[in-house]
Order: structure tokens, then C-alpha cells, then sequence
């Protein structure tokens, strides 16, 4: 039995504007066209555009006022975890170093949460880490066990706010694993990654893990930034 549920006209005209503020169609600081131009440029009724704008006004994208045309706001200053999660799902126009940014909030966040990962679920973690020492050389079965692994710490760090970030970037990590692991040196690294952590997890050494975490992290920021050398970030 099929339970997709097809996507609302608020939901789609919401994902639209997203496109034109992220592509710059509209521009930061600037305002949006009357209610009655804009359902007409986007095909959609006042009630449903209404809708769309609430929602966009919910997460920080642009301000409403009353008597006043909507600005669009500085989404990267004033926007929620609610932006962050919808640029990821815009792989199309991801802002400029915003995977830089990422990886750089992954470094301070995955040490923290693998360290209490050990302290709380050792044991399960070696399991899970010994399927990732025989990894096919293959970027796609790297993809999907980094993700995995990531969130597995998450959630046994016991901390659900790691979590909840990390799913944040559900649509984007596995693309971008692919991209990162067709590098054979990105693939040593994070086996070498997997080998540590799972020997700090054997020995029950939480601060091992989160020092093994952090070099990892470092490294695959390093790793990153040379793949994208000389090529567009979206490639």
C-alpha cells in the first residue's frame, strides 16, 4: 500500500520561493511583490500564497508586517533551524561555503556526541563499526555507513538535539558522501576513522573517542577542500 501523501499547493509554492530567495530572484533585504502580483507570477491562489508566506515567516525567510510589503530577511542572521534544513534540501543552490560552514559545525558537534556515544553504548558501537571496517572500496557504501554511523552516535549520546540536526541534512549527507567518497584518500581516512573509534569504544575511553573524532573531522574538512579545488562546489 502506497502512503505518499502528494505535496499541498502551500508546500510547493512554499519550496518555490525558497528557490527564488536562494538564487537570488529576490534578493536579501529587499520586498516581495503584492500579494496579487505574486499568486498570479506563481499560478496559485491568495489563500494558498497566505499560507505559503506563513510558513516562510515561521522559519525566518521573510517579515510580515501589517500595512507593509514583506521583506525578504537575512535568512543566514535571522532565520531557524528550519532555513538550515531547507537549504539542505536546495542542493541545486546551496549558498556559497555553506559545506565549508557544515563541516566545520560537524567538527565541533561529532566529538561531543561520539565521546558520550562511548560513555553511554560502547558495546553496540564496536558491532556497528566492525561492518564498517569491511566496507566495499565503493563511494556509495561509504555514504551510507558514514551516515549510519553518525546517526547512531546521535542517538546514543542520549542527547536528541544531535539528533534532530543531523536529520536536518538527511537529502543532502548521502550526495555529498558520494562526491566526497569517490576520493580513495577520503575512503582510507575514514576507515582509519572507524578503526580508532572502534578501538577507543572497545577500551571504554570516551575522551579517546572524542580526540579520534575531532582529528577525523578535521581531516575530512581538509580532504574536502582539496576535492573542491579548481571545480564548483555543486558539481
Amino acid at each position: 500500500m502506497n502512503w505518499i501523501t502528494p505535496a499541498k499547493p502551500a508546500e510547493i509554492t512554499e519550496t518555490r520561493l525558497i528557490e527564488a530567495i536562494l538564487s537570488g530572484y529576490f534578493p536579501v533585504n529587499t520586498t516581495l511583490p503584492g500579494e496579487r502580483e505574486l499568486a498570479t507570477q506563481l499560478g496559485v491562489t491568495r489563500p494558498t500564497l497566505r499560507e505559503a508566506l506563513q510558513r516562510l515567516a515561521r522559519d525566518g525567510w521573510i517579515e510580515i508586517q501589517h500595512g507593509k510589503p514583506t521583506r525578504i530577511c537575512n535568512y543566514w542572521e535571522e532565520g531557524s533551524l528550519g532555513v538550515l534544513a531547507a537549504i539542505a534540501r536546495h542542493a541545486n543552490n546551496l549558498p556559497e561555503k555553506f559545506i565549508e560552514n557544515l563541516l566545520a559545525v560537524r567538527a565541533l558537534l561529532a566529538p561531543a556526541y561520539a565521546r558520550a556515544a562511548v560513555e553511554n553504548q560502547a558495546t553496540g558501537l564496536i558491532a556497528l563499526l566492525a561492518d564498517n571496517l569491511t566496507l566495499p572500496a565503493e563511494a556509495e557504501a561509504y555514504a551510507q555507513a558514514d551516515w549510519a554511523l553518525h546517526h547512531h552516535l546521535t542517538i546514543a549520546s542520549g542527547n536528541p538535539v544531535f539528533t534532530l540536526i543531523l536529520n536536518g541534512f538527511r537529502e543532502l549527507y548521502p550526495a555529498l558522501g558520494r562526491r566526497y567518497f569517490r576520493s580513495p584518500a577520503a575512503r582510507t581516512a575514514s576507515h582509519d576513522f572507524y578503526r580508532h573509534l572502534q578501538a577507543s569504544a572497545a577500551a571504554g575511553d570516551p575522551h579517546q573517542a572524542e580526540t579520534v573524532t575531532r582529528q577525523a573531522m578535521l581531516i575530512s574538512q581538509q580532504l574536502w577542500a582539496q576535492q573542491g579545488e579548481g571545480a564548483g562546489q555543486n558539481d
